[in-house]
């Protein structure tokens, strides 16, 4: 079982909550790895993995892992009833050919307008080239999920992107630990505040404008 971090925890819960049933959803790599563990009861989501399966379930127990069955992030995880493997390349064709309902992806930043980068840090050699790219182009709604600000403080909400966009097409909403904002017309708005912060402190700890709901929500309203 993956050790607890309630701030990531937050995030997954609250992306939970925007997820549909019916819904075809890929989970990126990192906090959208949490969000099986907090889908409600008899909401029915079809979880897609890159590589080549529909129908993830929860996280498996410590002692219920099988590494012969992992996500595209190499995370173990179960089927869920009615799953079903095949191909990469089919799985591919899902993403390419707009049948997948709504990605959930992490970044290392994302612009004001929802421009999104999390495939490359420049100068660095680490690189995370998979298939962010198809789902940013492919997918009908891209959720991110991101913490506020890096390991060093640097905001990850930044007026224009700095380091390697991952596409032209934009996010309809990203969440933090601090909060949830929307985009529309290419206006970055706040619509919900996590109940331990407040709007100055994520103006501090933000470098992209936004506007501020006129009705502001508390995001852990479930905590």
């Amino acid at each position: 079982m993956q050790k607890k971090h309630p701030l990531r925890e937050r995030i997954a819960c609250r992306i939970a909550e925007e997820l549909e049933s019916g819904d075809v959803i890929n989970l990126g790599v990192g906090i959208p790895t949490l969000i099986p563990d907090y889908v409600e009861t008899g909401k029915r989501l079809y979880l897609q993995s890159e590589n080549g399966l529909l129908g993830i379930g929860p996280t498996p127990a410590d002692d219920e892992i099988d590494m012969d069955l992992i996500s595209a992030s190499k995370k173990p995880i179960t089927y869920d009833v009615g799953a079903s493997l095949f191909h990469s390349a089919d799985s591919f064709a899902m993403i390419r050919g707009g049948h997948v309902d709504v990605a959930v992806l992490g970044a290392l930043q994302v612009s004001e307008t929802g421009e999104i980068a999390n495939w490359a840090i420049p100068g660095k050699t680490i690189l995370g080239v998979g298939g962010a790219m198809d789902l940013v182009a492919g997918a009908k709604r891209l959720i991110i999920a991101v913490m506020h600000t890096s390991k060093s403080g640097e905001p990850k909400l930044v007026e224009a992107l700095t380091y390697p966009s991952s596409g032209v097409r934009k996010a309809q909403m990203v969440v933090t630990e601090k909060g949830v904002f929307t985009f529309d017309d290419g206006i970055m708005t706040l619509t919900e505040v996590a109940s331990d912060t407040s709007v100055e402190e994520i103006r501090r700890t933000t470098s992209a404008r936004f506007e501020t709901a006129s009705r502001l929500k508390t995001m852990d309203r479930k905590e």
